[in-house]
């Protein structure tokens, strides 16, 4: 069975490895579009996740995908950077932080 956006989102703070996110204050607002078309965003701050259903205000980086392809990328299916370079994958604001995303996270 393949995970929703949903819980993949649930499962964000549970994956999350404090020791590569030193420092960071950061909020990365996350829109997807297709099947499970919805925003959500995620603080991270003070060695923890949060995330939460919405839009937040002021986020560092934008991750724009189709539902299905992040799932994909998140689950090691489909690579990051090459989802990013066939337009699969929308940034914008802090490039850096798209970079360190992949590995503040411990994938399945």
């Amino acid at each position: 069975m393949s995970l929703t956006v949903a819980q993949l989102m649930e499962k964000m703070p549970a994956a999350f490895m404090p020791e590569k996110a030193a420092g960071l204050d950061a909020v990365i607002q996350f829109k997807f579009t297709g099947a499970e078309a919805g925003e959500w965003y995620a603080v991270i701050k003070d060695g923890k996740v949060d995330v939460s259903k919405g839009e937040h205000a002021s986020p560092k980086m934008t991750l724009t995908a189709d539902s299905s392809d992040y799932v994909k990328i998140f689950t090691g299916e489909l690579d990051g950077m090459q989802a990013f370079m066939q337009g699969k994958l929308k940034l914008a604001g802090d490039l850096n932080l798209a970079m360190k995303l992949t590995q503040m996270f411990k994938i399945k």
